[in-house]
């Protein structure tokens, strides 16, 4: 069997659906004898490193024309690779994000991990954005199969997409691991000791690790700690706040800094930046608590990382 796969996310690992396409590239070829996998990417891609990392894929360059960023993504998406797997003609075509073509030249599996741009009105955008969602789920609705990652998702998607049950199918995400580890192992003692000098963690801390937009509740996250410390919690256990800050302070990301300043917490909460892939199991198991009260998920990656580290987590049941 021969599958295509949209790899339009290759490179791109601080998104969420570039972590996905990586960590199933790192390990579907061990999954069942006989699949052969194609990763179409544009021709602008330096696939050297790829290619050592994956010696198992075939690795297949596709040509753009010059056009502005989001045109050139539509472009990738609604013309070059319905078009590469004419030419390759593949068994399947997969596109991990909700982004599968129109234009169908064989069946078609795409991965629509939540129904975000549909369903919350911040998150729906201009009138270009709205067009875009609209294609989007009119092309899912053509797929042979939708793929999601939660029973959730697989709701929404059957109630707002339209789309039989039968057609969607969830596939639960495992712990962000690379190859070869152990998922069960905690990190050892002179890690931890390295990542909380590397980003200098207090002793003890309740952790928020995350993006900023305004779904993943963050003023929430700061308004309950200074509820905690109000109503006598331990002051010794400060506010870790994890991640890329906003560039600027904006209605749909919030900067938590001016918030923490705002509730008079400037001095109890430490921001620490945006941490590396390898360092997360530590910051999680160095944590009293992951705090995650997200007002909408798909998933919720970090609450399995957090569980997988042995952190107790307070979450949302959105």
């Amino acid at each position: 069997m021969h599958i295509a796969v949209n790899g339009w996310f290759l490179g791109q690992e601080t998104t969420g659906s570039g972590q996905y396409l990586h960590h199933l590239l790192d390990r579907l070829p061990d999954q069942k004898p006989g699949v052969r996998l194609t990763v179409l990417l544009p021709a602008t891609t330096d696939i050297t490193a790829w290619q050592a990392r994956w010696p198992r894929l075939a690795l297949q360059p596709v040509k753009l024309p010059p056009l502005p960023a989001n045109w050139q993504k539509l472009w990738w998406e609604q013309v070059a690779v319905p078009a590469a797997a004419r030419r390759l003609r593949p068994d399947a075509l997969w596109v991990p994000y909700w982004a599968a073509p129109l234009w169908q030249p064989c069946p078609v599996a795409v991965t629509v991990h939540d129904l975000i741009p549909l369903l919350l009105p911040a998150y729906r955008g201009g009138f270009l954005q709205r067009r875009y969602t609209a294609l989007v789920a009119a092309s899912a609705r053509r797929a042979a199969a939708v793929l999601t990652v939660s029973r959730a998702s697989a709701r929404d998607i059957v109630d707002h997409l339209r789309i039989s049950p039968e057609r969607v199918h969830v596939v639960y995400h495992g712990p962000n691991t690379t190859p070869g580890t152990d998922v069960d192992a905690p990190p050892r003692a002179q890690e931890l000791a390295a990542v909380r000098a590397q980003y200098s963690l207090p002793e003890r801390y309740f952790l928020y690790l995350g993006g900023f937009d305004v779904r993943k509740n963050v003023e929430a996250v700061l308004s309950a700690y200074q509820r905690y410390l109000e109503k006598g919690g331990e002051p010794q256990i400060r506010l870790v706040i994890a991640g890329k800050l906003p560039a600027h302070d904006s209605a749909f990301a919030p900067d938590p800094r001016a918030i923490a300043v705002r509730l008079g917490l400037q001095d109890r909460v430490h921001f620490c930046g945006w941490v590396d892939e390898t360092d997360k199991a530590a910051l999680y198991a160095l944590a009293t608590a992951y705090v995650f009260p997200s007002l909408s998920e798909g998933f919720g990656m970090m609450v399995l990382e957090a569980m997988a580290a042995g952190t107790p987590v307070i979450t949302s049941d959105r």
